[in-house]
């Protein structure tokens, strides 16, 4: 097997996963020299579930093969593996790798997928090193046919079970810990959510929406979005994410400044301050309570407004509606761009950020510490 460039994150770095930070921490290794050195890398693991004619639920468990390094001859998730280095990874990216487990695996594809729900981030430790593991639950179309994969796999048993099989399984056979205490709780939930296609009713205007950025520094991107926010919704709340750090690579800015930022934009564009609130969210490194977390901060709202796949990944699974995605912040409104072209003394940076808050950087202090911050990081 060709040896991948796997995606790998400091131990002390971990924590800023839970708050949807991917890229900016992780880095490239192969995956033999991260095993060999025990550096923490991402993985993927899948649990496929299916529903017969008869209304009866499979659960598709594979079972290691025999020659596998790791846990041979164990049962174990539906697939699993390394998440592949690429830059500017997200949520989405992550997913994508976890159903290319399951082609390589059990040969289903994606038109074979009716849902696939991004559901916890786990922390794996063992003998080799820690894992940090994305955790996928999804359904396929009855009449899927698998293909097993024999270099990897034990063809008999690498199948669909009955519940009744599953539980026999986790109670006599050897199995990956992580995956059968995920099958174990798995066979207490009501499975049938898994199987629903959500469809979120969108209503034409919100009495309350709420939008949350780092505003590292705040851009002409994002008052684009205030505008176009506050056209659809009566009242807006900005929240201001990990707002209990500062002076720091990706986070310059304290959050008094960033505040700063958003008044002054907003009182020169003639916006009242009756028509929004700001808050402040710090970072819990805790993403199954992130959500009740920013609950608890900002109050109730109708709608939530972010490009993070991760941020609405989480806040649609608690129920929440979220709005479409804005192609602006792909490339040249976002953060670490205008951070990296003040670094590099590029002028087009200029144009990206409105010209009072560029004269509340200078006062400051910003632009000094922005340069002094990423030499040290180079060094």
């Amino acid at each position: 097997m060709e040896d991948e460039i796997i995606s790998c994150i400091k131990k002390e770095n971990i924590k800023y996963l839970h708050s949807g930070q991917i890229s900016k921490y992780i880095f490239p290794l192969s995956r033999k020299e991260a095993h060999k050195k025990k550096i923490p890398h991402l993985i993927v693991r899948v649990f496929i579930l299916s529903k017969t004619s008869e209304g009866n639920i499979k659960f598709l468990v594979q079972k290691r093969g025999k020659n596998r390094k790791s846990y041979p001859n164990c049962f174990t998730d539906s697939a699993s593996g390394h998440v592949l280095y690429k830059k500017n990874l997200d949520l989405n990216g992550i997913k994508q790798d976890a159903i290319r487990e399951l082609i390589e695996e059990f040969g289903i594809l994606q038109k074979n997928i009716d849902n696939f729900y991004y559901s916890e981030l786990k922390i794996e430790n063992d003998n080799i090193t820690d894992e940090i593991a994305y955790i996928f639950i999804g359904t396929i179309k009855s009449n899927t046919i698998l293909k097993p994969n024999k270099e990897e796999l034990d063809l008999i048993n690498s199948r669909f079970y009955s519940q009744e099989e599953l539980k026999k399984i986790l109670e006599n056979k050897k199995c990956v810990d992580y995956s059968k205490e995920i099958w174990k709780r798995l066979i207490k939930t009501d499975l049938e959510i898994y199987f629903e296609k959500k469809s979120i009713k969108r209503k034409q205007n919100h009495k309350i929406a709420l939008f949350i950025s780092r505003f590292q520094p705040l851009h002409h991107g994002h008052i684009y979005m205030i505008y176009k926010i506050l056209k659809k919704s009566n009242f807006l709340k900005i929240g201001i994410g990990s707002s209990q750090l500062s002076n720091a690579l990706n986070n310059p800015f304290t959050k008094e400044e960033r505040k700063q930022f958003i008044i002054t934009a907003l009182e020169k564009r003639s916006i009242s301050t009756k028509k929004y609130e700001i808050y402040f969210i710090p970072d819990i490194f805790n993403a199954n309570k992130w959500v009740d977390h920013v609950s608890s901060i900002v109050g109730d709202f109708d709608i939530l407004y972010s490009n993070s796949d991760w941020m609405r990944e989480l806040f649609k699974k608690k129920g929440y509606e979220i709005s479409k995605k804005s192609l602006l912040f792909k490339k040249k409104y976002n953060g670490t761009n205008i951070r990296n072209s003040i670094f590099k003394e590029k002028k087009q940076w200029r144009l990206l950020i409105p010209n009072e808050v560029i004269e509340l950087i200078k006062k400051f202090n910003g632009f000094e510490r922005i340069k002094d911050i990423s030499e040290k990081n180079r060094e």
